[in-house]
C-alpha cells in the first residue's frame, strides 16, 4: 500500500492543465464495443479505473493500441465469449464499477452479456436497480447466478420502448442508450441524466450512426439503427480535478491558472466556488485564481447560513463537496453541506476534525463548517484515503496545513487523479510518493 508524505504550508504557482474526464472515459471506452470499425478516443487519462478498464477489454478480445500519450485505438472484431464466464473476469468486474457499463453495449451486439456485482468508492449505496431495470424494459433478461455470484443477461433482439427513470443515474442513462441505440424501433428516456459526459457519449454515437435526440435535456429519444461504424472522439477536461484545482488555490493561498477547462461544460461549479467567496476569472478558455488571504462565506438573502448541496446536472455534482468542504475550513464563516446522494461521502471529517477543523457532522448527509479564516492552521495529519474524493479533499488539507502529514491508501487517489503530485510538485507542492 503506497502513502504521500505531504510537507504543508507551501504556495503554488503557474499553470496546471486537467487530465482527461474520468467518468466520461469510462462511458466511450465501453461504447467501442457497439462497432466492428475503429474507433479512436483522445485524451484518455492515464489513470487506475481507466487503465484497468482498457486492460479488462483487452483479455476480452478487444484489439486496442496506445497511438500516442491519451490516444488509443478500439477495434472490438472478436470476443471471446468463454473468458467472460472466467472466474478472472468476474474478479475484475467485482473491484470495477465502470465494468458494469459493458452490459449496454454486450447486449446491444451480442445479446449476452455477463456481470459481477461491481465494487469501486465505498460511499455508500450504489444500487443498480436503474440499469438493470432499463435494460430490462428492453427486453433483456437477467437470471442471477448464485455458484459465482454474478448476472447472466441474454436478449434475442431488444426493443425499444418508453421509460421513467426512477432516478437520473449517469452511469445508468448511459447503459441504458448504449443498449438502446441497436435496438428495434424508438425508445424515449424520460428523467435521463443529462451531464456533459451523457451528451459528449450521445454525440459520438450519433457520429457513428445512432439518431439520438434531446442531447442535453432529461427527454431522450432514440431511434435503433442496425449497425454502427467506427469514429474519433476527444473526451472532456475532467470537472473534478478543475474544481479540485480551484479549491487548492484558494486553501493554499496561491496564484493558479487552470488551462484548457471547457468553461462551457462546468455549469455551476464556478459559481459554486464563488459562494465560498473565492475569486476566479475566466480567461478565454482558462481559469485564472488569484492569490486569496482570505475568502468569506455568502449568506443567503434573508441572511440565514449558506447551504451547499449536490444534485443532478445542472446541479452541483456530488463529487466536489468533499473538495468544498475541506476549502470551508479555512474561509470566513460557516456553510452546511449537504451530501444527499450518498450516505457515507461525508465520514472522511474526523480527519479534518483530528487536523482542527471546526465541523459538526450532523448526520451521514450533512455537516456544519465553521470557517478558521485563517487564523488557525490545520495540523498535519496521519489519514487513510476511503475514496477518490475524500482523497484528494485530505490532499489539499494537508497541503495547506502546518507540519508534515502522511496519507495512506493513495491507490483510491491514484483511481483518478493522473501523476497528481507529479503535477503538483511542478508548481510547487512538496508531495513524496512512498
Amino acid at each position: 500500500m503506497a502513502s504521500f508524505v505531504i510537507e504543508g504550508g507551501h504556495r503554488l504557482s503557474g499553470d496546471i492543465y486537467p487530465q482527461g474526464a474520468k467518468n466520461e472515459a469510462l462511458q466511450i471506452i465501453c461504447a467501442t464495443l457497439l462497432t466492428n470499425e475503429e474507433v479512436t478516443v483522445h485524451n484518455v487519462p492515464d489513470i487506475l479505473d481507466v487503465n484497468n478498464l482498457i486492460q479488462l477489454m483487452r483479455e476480452m478480445g478487444v484489439s486496442i493500441s496506445k497511438q500516442g500519450i491519451g490516444t488509443y485505438s478500439f477495434r472490438a472484431t472478436d470476443i471471446d465469449f468463454s473468458y467472460l464466464e472466467s472466474e478472472t473476469f468476474l474478479k475484475k468486474c467485482s473491484s470495477l464499477r465502470g465494468s458494469v457499463m459493458l452490459v449496454g453495449p454486450m447486449l446491444a451486439r451480442f445479446g449476452k452479456a455477463v456481470i459481477s456485482k461491481p465494487g469501486g468508492d465505498k460511499i455508500g449505496r450504489r444500487r443498480l436497480d436503474t440499469h438493470f431495470i432499463g435494460i430490462q424494459n428492453l427486453g433483456a433478461k437477467f437470471a442471477y447466478n448464485a455458484q459465482n455470484e454474478a448476472y447472466d443477461i441474454t436478449a434475442s433482439q431488444l426493443q425499444g420502448t418508453y421509460m421513467l427513470l426512477d432516478e437520473a443515474s449517469v452511469t445508468g442513462t448511459a447503459n441504458i442508450i448504449m443498449a438502446a441505440v441497436l435496438a428495434q424501433g424508438r425508445t424515449v428516456i424520460y428523467n435521463a441524466a443529462c451531464e456533459p459526459y451523457v451528451q459528449q457519449l450521445c454525440h459520438m454515437l450519433n457520429r457513428m450512426g445512432a439518431k439520438i435526440q434531446g442531447i442535453a435535456s432529461n427527454l431522450l429519444t432514440i431511434d435503433g439503427v442496425e449497425h454502427l461504424h467506427g469514429t474519433s472522439h476527444t473526451i472532456l477536461p475532467d470537472m473534478i480535478e478543475v474544481g479540485s484545482f480551484i479549491g487548492m488555490a484558494a486553501m493554499t493561498r496561491s496564484e493558479l491558472t487552470i488551462k484548457n477547462v471547457s468553461y462551457n461544460n462546468l455549469g455551476i461549479i464556478p459559481h459554486s466556488f464563488r459562494r465560498l467567496g473565492i475569486r476566479m476569472e475566466q480567461q478565454g478558455d482558462d481559469i485564472y485564481v488569484p492569490a486569496q488571504e482570505s475568502y468569506e462565506i455568502e449568506s443567503f438573502m434573508d441572511g440565514s447560513i449558506m447551504t451547499i448541496a449536490d444534485a443532478p446536472w445542472p446541479g452541483l455534482t456530488p463529487d466536489l463537496l468533499s473538495v468544498m468542504l475541506v476549502v470551508a475550513t479555512q474561509a470566513k464563516g460557516s456553510v452546511l453541506i449537504h451530501q444527499k446522494m450518498f450516505e457515507s461521502r461525508l465520514f472522511f471529517v474526523d480527519k479534518l476534525i483530528d487536523m482542527g477543523a471546526q465541523i459538526i457532522l450532523c448526520d451521514p448527509h450533512r455537516a456544519v463548517v465553521i470557517g478558521h479564516n485563517h487564523g488557525f492552521k490545520l495540523r498535519g495529519g496521519n489519514m487513510t484515503s476511503p475514496d477518490i474524493r475524500a482523497g484528494i479533499a485530505l490532499l489539499i488539507a494537508a497541503m495547506s496545513a502546518e507540519g508534515t502529514s502522511r496519507i495512506h491508501n493513495i491507490e483510491q487517489i491514484d483511481r483518478g487523479y493522473q501523476d497528481i503530485e507529479g503535477r503538483l510538485n511542478a508548481i510547487g507542492a512538496r508531495i513524496t510518493r512512498i
